[in-house]
């Protein structure tokens, strides 16, 4: 059976934890800032990991990761 290829568009966006789940970053960053409070945009910094019930979606679209 041939190897299976990972998902480039999600490869992209997910990376692998040490505990093996996915951490990711967050929506709503990279433009129309000037309305949004720096509060809001100070909070929007950094990774998040994924929502428990999107981790098995995840990882059948990173086979090897």
């Amino acid at each position: 059976m041939p190897k299976m290829k990972s998902h480039r568009g999600a490869a992209k966006r997910f990376k692998k934890t040490g505990t093996g789940l996915f951490k990711r970053s967050q929506a709503n960053k990279s433009h129309i800032l000037e309305k949004k409070s720096p509060k809001r945009k100070r909070q929007l910094r950094g990774t998040i990991v994924v929502n428990a019930t999107e981790q098995k979606n995840i990882k059948k679209l990173l086979p090897y990761i």
